[in-house]
């Protein structure tokens, strides 16, 4: 009897210390806002922000940004996707080769984590695997700017993840 409570337990402790992407390169980060992104109606990811200590978004400050996806797509589709932001948001960028060994294809419930290091670096997990870092000039503010910017694609979407109001 004593024999299956243990390996329980074994088992209980090895999951609880497999740290997140976000507490283990932000050990200070705390949800700040959730929000769902919705396409004609049907859902496509859901967000949530993590900043230090949960305080309202600081560009200056390095802060996290989890995408559960709630559909599947292919790397193909999010580097596309990705590099289309970038031109309507302001430019392109010349990242792409950078975005297809960040991205792979994800299923429903697969989670993409990015975290600022800096201004000029982001640090991207797939399901908790480190996948790369995109490197260049303000890329935390152009992809981050997809989400939580001031030209989302979505006010009510960003709102909500920033916990603007």
């Amino acid at each position: 009897m004593l024999r299956p409570v243990l390996l329980c337990l074994l088992i209980l402790v090895g999951h609880a210390a497999k740290a997140s992407p976000v507490s283990s390169a932000l050990p200070d980060a705390e949800l700040r806002g959730e929000a769902t992104l919705r396409f004609l109606g049907f859902p496509l990811y859901k967000a949530r922000l993590f900043t230090p200590s949960g305080a309202p978004l600081d560009w200056s400050k390095d802060f996290a940004l989890e995408l559960t996806y709630l559909r599947d797509l292919t790397a193909y589709d999010l580097v596309e996707g990705t590099m289309r932001e970038f031109e309507r948001t302001g430019g392109t960028l010349p990242v792409r080769a950078q975005l297809n060994r960040c991205f792979f294809d994800v299923r429903k419930g697969d989670r993409y984590t990015a975290v600022a290091n800096g201004p000029n670096q982001l640090t991207f997990w797939r399901n908790d695997t480190r996948t790369c870092t995109l490197s260049h000039p303000q890329i935390t503010a152009r992809f981050m700017g997809i989400f939580l910017g001031d030209n989302t694609r979505s006010r009510r979407f960003t709102s909500l993840l920033r916990s603007d109001g």
